[in-house]
């Protein structure tokens, strides 16, 4: 079976993400996953209306999908508490962290997926998003592995519709091979536009980027990431 096929006869029920959880959650974070995160989950069924899932109105909304240790999340929350920001992952220590920078900083504009983010992009309206984000995914790097990346025909076909015109999608990796892949998938993809137009523009991260710990890691031992910007067209 080649790359394409696993692609155009997606697996249903395969998980894209590894383990839920890691080392056991300290007793503050225990408490804010049992008390916080259920006021930010989204509801578990049914249609979304992006703009009502927050307290307040919004100029727009974005989607984090796997936001980790959620640093960029929080801080583009920060920076913009005028935009709703959705966050997926399913990682519990993640959440964990995200819930925290949350409370600290009483961040009233960010709300939480725990499981698939597939499950919140099929139940969104189309043209709803004005950004989306995938930073740095597991890589899934063993050829027999490479059906569980997130990337593929299928979901950049949901990232697209969800998209409004000129909305965009952010793809970041220290993986060149994620990094050949996503390119190669996003040129078939009908309304998605790869933005660049010079070597820096994905050698260099955007403008408004606070980047993440994973990624200081990433240069720390020598990879160098790739920063891919596409645009919403038609």
């Amino acid at each position: 079976m080649t790359d394409d096929d696993l692609d155009a006869a997606p697996e249903r029920g395969r998980a894209f993400y590894g383990r839920r959880k890691g080392k056991r959650l300290r007793a503050g974070q225990e408490e804010r996953v049992a008390a916080l995160l259920p006021r930010l989950r989204l509801p578990d069924a049914g249609p979304l209306d992006p703009p009502a899932l927050f307290p307040h109105p919004v100029s727009a909304v974005w989607l984090e999908i796997g936001f980790g240790g959620g640093e960029h999340l929080a801080a583009q929350a920060r920076a913009h508490p005028e935009i709703g920001i959705i966050g997926c992952e399913p990682f519990v220590n993640g959440v964990a962290k995200l819930l925290r920078a949350v409370d600290d900083h009483a961040l009233a504009n960010v709300r939480i997926w725990d499981r698939d983010a597939l499950e919140v992009l099929v139940r969104l309206p189309a043209a709803s998003l004005a950004r989306v984000y995938l930073l740095y995914p597991d890589p899934w790097p063993k050829r027999r592995q490479r059906k569980r990346r997130f990337v593929s025909d299928e979901s950049l076909s949901e990232i697209a519709r969800v998209l409004a015109p000129g909305g965009e999608f952010r793809f970041a990796s220290d993986i060149d091979d994620y990094a050949g892949w996503t390119l190669v998938r996003a040129a078939r993809c009908p309304g998605l536009r790869w933005t660049a137009e010079r070597a820096r523009d994905w050698t260099a991260p955007w403008p408004d980027w606070p980047g993440t710990r994973y990624e200081a890691k990433a240069v720390a031992q020598g990879r160098r990431p790739t920063y891919l910007g596409f645009r919403r067209e038609g």
